[in-house]
């Protein structure tokens, strides 16, 4: 018996929105999903079908009504404590957050996914699509290592639910891969990946193996070796067409189009084709136009240009290691953050000092802080931080999507603050900055930072519509005297916008 089949209601209809998403018609899923929601009480089937409709509104490229969706399923995943639907549910988060461009958050998700899925006792359909998903995550994300080994996992858990492995083929994890390469320098290396899918075509039209949704991923890899110069076999125009309603579908047929073009010796025409139709960055990753203009200013004899675009593809790949140290870096910096708090258990006892959204010190932390500076006869900047428009984000996009906006600003402040300075979450939406031996100056200095870094934000993406700001006020303690509450109170009313 499938995951499925233990659901109290709706089972037939799920199933078959999920066959159709799996043969990339989430536009015709979409209203089922919507059925079930609206008639169905049972918290498990209301949750499982807000995933998919999660995951319905990411294969269509719907980015605006993400953070909404995400929202709606995870805090239904809070009251269904199922670990293949937690796994399901952060698998598409870190597809959503690529969308979003937010790769630390996408990362987050990614590990989330795959521990939940790893904790599912039985091996079922549901499960394995789920490690499918997954898969597709790490591969979108850049991580095509990992993306291999949960495909293998995928075909594991569907051989023991009776799926043959061809239906986990995932010929896209492998383009992916390609093209990588071949941004990076490895073109004859892009080529051999390229050969092994189109080979695996031949196979699978051989037995009819083929799924609908693979047909653009295939008809791309045709085009793209046909681009490079490499003679194919007839046929990647036409594998191009169908496939599914998907924006990554979309996105292939377009791109793929370019590269037949280029290969039919018209490389002017393929960069106005480029030119007329932006395409995400997301499917293939944002270097990929640049190099198929890398491509049609070589053809044309253009070597100048070609160097350049080659040269700006190159840079475009390289941005994503640097974000992946970044988060890395901030990821070191936080479990030091940890260890260093659980080393001083003589000072804290057993007390929870860490509040778990923001992983900061909470109030309690803050007060034990401070209590050791005037101890020690020292003074100290205090500053209160609030955000402008919370309560909005809130009202409009969720408690989800505030929690993220209270995560991002936490990230901002950790990142701009000196070596030695303490960050606290004091409550809500409010946060307390202390800066040991610190003036004036340096306070405003630190508020021209918090405010240039949050301002350097991509909020429209995360919560569409509703602008984010910082307040903040300044005081001090240790000054005549003044202890932690009044110098708060004299930093919250001074507060005003950074």
């Amino acid at each position: 018996m499938g995951w499925l089949d233990q659901l109290a209601e709706h089972v037939e209809d799920l199933r078959r929105a999920g066959d159709l998403q799996q043969n990339g018609r989430s536009a015709q899923a979409l209203p089922i999903l919507d059925a079930v929601l609206a008639t169905s009480a049972d918290p498990t089937t209301r949750a499982y079908a807000l995933i998919q409709r999660f995951g319905a509104l990411i294969n269509l490229g719907r980015v605006a009504e993400l953070a909404a969706a995400m929202s709606a399923a995870a805090e239904a995943v809070r009251e269904v404590p199922d670990p293949y639907l937690r796994g399901q549910m952060h698998a598409f988060a870190a597809l959503g957050a690529h969308l979003q461009s937010n790769l630390d958050r996408g990362v987050t998700h990614l590990v989330q996914a795959s521990r939940a899925l790893a904790a599912v006792p039985e091996h079922d359909q549901e499960t394995a699509w789920g490690w499918h998903d997954l898969a597709m995550a790490y591969s979108y994300l850049g991580f095509h290592g990992q993306a291999l080994t949960a495909i293998e996992q995928a075909r594991e858990v569907g051989a023991s639910a009776g799926l043959a492995p061809e239906v986990f083929a995932a010929p896209g994890i492998r383009l992916r891969n390609a093209v990588s390469l071949d941004h990076w320098g490895d073109t004859d290396g892009c080529l051999r990946v390229l050969r092994d899918i189109d080979a695996e075509l031949s196979r699978y039209v051989a037995t009819d193996q083929l799924r609908p949704g693979s047909r653009a991923v295939y008809g791309y890899a045709l085009a793209r070796r046909a681009a490079l110069g490499e003679p194919t076999e007839d046929g990647a125009a036409t594998w191009l067409t169908g496939g599914g309603d998907s924006a990554r579908t979309r996105d292939l047929r377009h791109l793929g189009s370019v590269c037949l073009t280029i290969a039919a010796g018209k490389p002017e025409r393929a960069l106005t084709m480029l030119e007329a139709i932006p395409v995400s960055a997301e499917v293939l990753g944002a270097p990929e136009p640049a190099r198929l203009r890398s491509i049609c200013y070589a053809s044309a004899g253009d070597h100048a240009a070609a160097h350049a675009a080659d040269r700006y593809a190159f840079r475009l790949a390289a941005q994503r290691i640097d974000q992946l140290r970044d988060g890395y870096l901030d990821g070191v910096a936080a479990r030091l953050d940890a260890q260093e708090t659980q080393r001083d258990p003589h000072r804290y006892g057993d007390e929870t000092l860490t509040d778990p959204l923001t992983g900061l010190p909470n109030r309690r932390q803050l007060e034990h802080y401070v209590d050791g500076l005037l101890a020690r006869g020292e003074r100290a900047a205090v500053g209160v931080c609030d955000i402008v428009g919370f309560t909005t984000v809130n009202m409009r996009h969720g408690r989800h999507c505030g929690d993220l906006v209270l995560q991002r600003i936490a990230g901002v402040l950790a990142r701009v603050m000196r070596r030695g300075d303490f960050a606290a979450r004091f409550a809500g939406d409010e946060f307390v900055l202390v800066l040991p031996g610190a003036g004036p100056h340096h306070a405003a200095e630190v508020s021209r930072r918090i405010s240039a870094a949050a301002a350097a934000e991509n909020w429209q993406v995360l919560v569409p519509g509703t602008p984010i700001g910082l307040a903040a006020g300044w005081s001090e303690v240790g000054a005549n005297g003044r202890g932690l509450s009044a110098a708060l109170a004299a930093a919250a009313a001074s507060r005003k916008p950074t």
